[in-house]
């Protein structure tokens, strides 16, 4: 048998966090190794923001992440804010633009990252295992002996980056989740987050014509609200609103959609009637809505294209209901297949908020999405990597 690889820090995870991780911790003289199961390092950031990889947010704050503890995530946001990421960026030359909303995306490649990532690692004399798997892991008085496919390696700290269940096909998996509960640390039930939402078969066929239709909104559930795009899909609905949504939704809420926000379209709708009163109703919404839709809120709040003239008070206020506030109830979601992060995790209250080791653990690290911290649409989550990675490098 091969004797066993020795390093000051072992990092379970080629991920966004574990390479931020791994890099600091580098940097700071330590020996350090990275596993990795996939043959390739940093997938999810390979494919994420359509390939130019949305990796921060100019408005990141505390206030744009979910967790059971709020104020966790506070100590590590500052520590290494989207400024500290943005200058590596700049410092590795790469090109990038601001879409909307403060989110930034590599003007060519999200390849880029991954190349900044692991040119630093590279620089810091970390050495990455890829394709490599965990058979098991066990602590000892003098660190932790983490036995794999290819032979076993030893630590002093040991720093789980392994991430969520969401989007599988990129070889995620709660494998996280159980080495947090051999050591009898808490989990935060997971569930998919950020995630498009199903209806249920009456209402699919209803609304099945509107496949593709998208339209401004404001989404609203259990306080949250959000003012961005939804789309109607073959399932139910998506787009940037309803995926910010699917985070605060539960099974059985309902949801309340603006989908023409700040109009009142029931005092629109009257204007219309006073002026055009021969005008058909699905020709007035047309004017609020795309024609699909107007088409179809005219057939399902009047009973057809009556004519506007013929419409009392109370068939337009039903209308403007359907329009200004849509009440609906999803009848699930669409899983981690889709979803882009897993909420829940490991419970913030097992770890130090300011080192990322576990309480009852010493050298025992958890950081990135493995974490109950998960943060909104728009490179929120990968700043939280950035920053959780950072803090742990820091501290191993």
């Amino acid at each position: 048998m091969k004797p066993p690889l020795v390093y000051d820090v072992l990092v379970l995870g080629a991920g966004a966090a574990g390479l931020m991780c791994a890099r600091v911790a580098g940097g700071r003289g330590h020996s350090v190794g990275v596993i990795e199961q996939a043959r390739r390092p940093a997938e999810k950031i390979r494919i994420s923001g359509g390939g130019r990889c949305n990796f921060t947010n100019l408005h990141t704050t505390p206030a744009n992440f979910l967790s059971r503890n709020p104020h966790f995530c506070k100590s590590a946001l500052s520590g290494f804010t989207q400024h500290d990421f943005i200058a590596l960026v700049e410092k590795h030359r790469i090109a990038y633009h601001e879409k909307t909303r403060g989110q930034l995306f590599c003007d060519d490649s999200s390849q880029q990252i991954i190349d900044m990532l692991l040119d630093e690692c590279g620089a810091a004399g970390v050495t990455l295992h890829l394709g490599t798997k965990i058979s098991s892991i066990a602590k000892g008085e003098d660190g932790f002996r983490v036995l794999t496919d290819r032979g076993e390696m030893r630590c002093r700290s040991l720093v789980v980056a392994t991430g969520g269940p969401s989007i599988p096909k990129m070889g995620s998996s709660g494998f996280g989740y159980k080495v947090a509960e051999q050591f009898g640390l808490k989990i935060v039930l997971p569930r998919a987050g950020l995630v498009p939402l199903t209806f249920d078969e009456a209402l699919l066929a209803r609304s099945k014509e509107l496949a593709g239709v998208s339209v401004e909104t404001v989404i609203a559930c259990n306080g949250a609200t959000f003012d961005e795009a939804m789309l109607f899909t073959h399932r139910g609905l998506s787009g940037p609103a309803i995926l910010q949504i699917s985070s605060y939704w539960r099974d059985g809420d309902a949801i309340q959609i603006d989908m023409v926000p700040g109009t009142d379209v029931f005092a629109a709708l009257k204007e219309m009637r006073r002026d055009h009163p021969r005008q058909e109703l699905t020709t007035g919404l047309a004017r609020l809505l795309p024609a699909r839709l107007a088409q179809w809120i005219a057939e399902a709040g009047a009973g057809g294209a009556a004519r506007m003239a013929d419409m009392s008070d109370r068939h337009l206020q039903a209308v403007a209901a359907l329009v200004n506030g849509w009440e609906v109830t999803p009848r699930g979601t669409e899983g981690y297949r889709t979803a882009e992060v897993t909420i829940g995790g490991v419970d913030t209250a097992e770890l130090s908020s300011k080192t990322f080791e576990a309480r009852s653990v010493p050298g025992l690290f958890f950081i990135g999405e493995v974490i109950d911290v998960t943060g909104h649409l728009g490179g929120f989550n990968f700043q939280w990597a950035w920053s959780s990675g950072f803090a742990a490098g820091q501290n191993v």
